[in-house]
């Protein structure tokens, strides 16, 4: 397995679209950050400073599906995935390794990423008092959130295999659709809306609590569908030819 990682960690950091994809998630959440902050630094009644801070992780999340996606999704396209598979064999061990590796970097840079746009805000604001529980709460947050969002472009992508479709996937769960949720009807809808995708997931960014979930539990739910995604993925990796 060690050679596994190793391999799938080369393969990670050579590809120029991990960097480019890395940068562009930093950079939403900096330029976010600023932004907002500069807007709200003369609105008296303006959203807090963690919360302004974290605006960038609605649009750096798809960035990170897109990266998730092309993790296996670019080895499809290539045709590279049968060099995998021939020097992996077992196909759930080699999707593991993949999900391994991205999830030690994409927490890295996520993490680090969100402690930065926290950073810009507080200088920017300068507030009176910032708790700093809330502030690691917040930073792990978004790093824990964005690198499940992440993995759910990894699942994603192994279940379509196929990059713009698997992307086209990964935006309409992670934005389009939670978004069309709010407006169901009734107690159902609802209930439907807590518990979809990120609306549930985004609970433990903003520190929040629903009707039903906390921030907590909204992100052990958007787990449950991450997990969904990439065990479905990995099932029908294991029995789909390369």
């Amino acid at each position: 397995m060690i050679d596994v990682l190793r391999s799938e960690w080369t393969k990670i950091r050579s590809v120029r679209s991990t960097v480019w994809t890395l940068a562009v998630t930093g950079a939403l959440m900096l330029g976010f950050s600023a932004l907002i902050n500069l807007t709200a630094e003369d609105m008296p009644n303006g959203p807090s400073v963690i919360s302004a801070s974290l605006t960038g992780v609605l649009f750096a999340s798809l960035a990170m599906a897109t990266l998730g996606v092309l993790v296996i999704s670019g080895e499809y396209r290539t045709g590279s995935i049968r060099t995998s598979l021939m020097a992996v064999p077992r196909r759930v061990t080699l999707l593991t390794g993949k999900i391994v590796a991205f999830t030690a970097v994409s927490l890295a840079v996520c993490t680090a990423a969100a402690a930065g746009a926290i950073g810009v805000g507080v200088v920017i604001i300068q507030p009176s008092s910032l708790a700093a529980g809330e502030i690691i709460r917040a930073t792990l947050g978004a790093g824990l959130y964005l690198t499940a969002c992440g993995l759910f472009g990894l699942g994603l992508g192994s279940l379509i295999r196929h990059t713009p479709g698997a992307i086209v996937s990964a935006i309409a769960l992670i934005m389009v659709l939670p978004a069309l949720t709010n407006q169901l009807p009734g107690s159902w809808g609802r209930t439907v809306s807590e518990f979809f995708t990120t609306n549930a997931g985004l609970l433990l960014v903003s520190g929040q609590s629903s009707t039903t979930l906390g921030p907590w539990s909204g992100f052990a739910v958007y787990l449950v569908w991450v997990a969904v995604a990439v065990v479905a993925g990995a099932l029908l990796m294991n029995h789909r030819d390369a």
